[in-house]
């Protein structure tokens, strides 16, 4: 049977990861996730209580393509609440999680064998999204001393970009950029003619900083965020976009064809997302003190770890144990019970020798996990 080249593609390994740790929690074995970048906790009440709500009212059907109307102006207005940013709601358009958002970007600014530059170690799913739609991804290669970000000299030594997609915070090292790094970023993409994407979904995570917005610096960036991290809404699978006028109706034509419409349910419980920020803001803090936690058990192992400023990911570096991160990972989960996500699945130069730990998950989980590790790399 034939298949599509454009389905040769690169599995997504946390899933891998996360099959089999549920294949051994189904066989009796304590598991500890701390491979899925997925928000603890239940549903936050003021989004369930929106989606009862929309229940209650009847009929669920089609909305616009675009989205609710009021969902829209509601992101719009938020966009100038966190960041003081006057946001026409024309521009923002509801998609199905952030996944859809890049689905809709990539076709909408770039044709078939064009370039589009992006870091490494890196979100597994760019490259291989661009890599389906016959999209050239040009890896940004990244090291510790930039904390794995990219800077305007990585895009020097690659030449004609048709776009730069960045994420602050960023996935999997939590690395946030500066005010002033992303200002040069968005600058230098822009006297190159390169179409700036920025990934703001972990906007709202972050540690004793502030992530900026890159619409503060280019009115004509397209920035994807979601309801996924920070509103802890991952099942939800609803998103958005900020694009500039011009993208508007292609993307709604794109949407209208790929997608009819967004999650209609979804689209109402999110309206409830925007009340729940107390909530969500005592979440961050627990996810506070997990990172502590991890980090100090990661200190006390020899493991070297860099602190994240966002999200919530640590990203070890377990070189001194192995050149096989994903045989590492197995042995983990097998002696421990603890499930991580080896480099591989990131990329760059440090891919078979780092492991990224998420620690979005319960305090008492996150702790346990804490102790296995230490007792795990301690006797190494």
């Amino acid at each position: 049977m034939r298949l599509s080249k454009r389905s040769d593609v690169a599995p997504f390994i946390v899933m891998d990861v996360l099959r089999e740790a549920n294949a051994r929690a189904a066989a009796g074995a304590e598991i500890f996730h701390l491979e899925l970048g997925e928000p603890g906790g239940p549903t936050p009440e003021p989004v369930a209580a929106a989606a009862r709500r929309a229940l209650d009212g009847g009929r669920i059907g089609y909305t616009e393509s675009l989205g609710l109307p009021a969902l829209r102006a509601r992101i719009a207005r938020f966009y100038g609440e966190r960041y003081g940013i006057d946001l026409p709601a024309e521009r923002v358009v509801i998609t199905a999680g952030a996944s859809a958002g890049f689905i809709l970007a990539f076709l909408a600014a770039f044709d078939v064998g064009e370039r589009v530059a992006l870091a490494e170690p890196g979100y597994p799913a760019y490259r291989n999204i661009l890599s389906m739609l016959g999209i050239e991804p040009v890896a940004l290669e990244t090291t510790r001393a930039t904390r794995y970000q990219p800077t305007p000299t990585h895009l020097e030594a690659v030449g004609p970009l048709a776009g730069l997609l960045v994420q602050s915070p960023a996935n999997p090292t939590g690395a946030v950029l500066t005010r002033a790094e992303l200002k040069a970023l968005a600058e230098a993409a822009k006297a190159r003619g390169t179409l700036f994407i920025s990934d703001e979904i972990y906007h709202g995570i972050t540690y004793g900083v502030s992530a900026e917005t890159a619409l503060a610096f280019d009115d004509e960036a397209i920035v994807i965020n979601s309801f996924s991290k920070y509103f802890s809404m991952t099942g939800f699978r609803i998103g958005w976009m900020i694009v500039p006028t011009p993208f508007v109706r292609p993307i709604e034509r794109l949407t209208q064809n790929l997608f009819i419409s967004p999650n209609t349910l979804s689209q109402h419980a999110a309206m409830g997302a925007f009340d729940a920020i107390p909530e969500l803001q005592a979440r961050v803090a627990a996810y506070a003190r997990n990172r502590a936690v991890l980090l100090k058990a990661f200190e006390e192992s020899g493991i070297p770890a860099l602190p994240p400023e966002g999200a919530f990911y640590i990203y070890a570096d377990v070189s001194r144990l192995t050149n096989d991160s994903a045989a590492l990972a197995s042995e983990l989960l097998a002696q421990t019970g603890v499930a991580a996500t080896p480099g591989p699945d990131f990329g760059g130069p440090t891919a078979h020798t780092t492991l990224r730990f998420s620690f979005a998950g319960a305090e008492s989980a996150v702790q346990e996990a804490a102790e296995r590790l230490t007792e795990f790399f301690r006797g190494r």
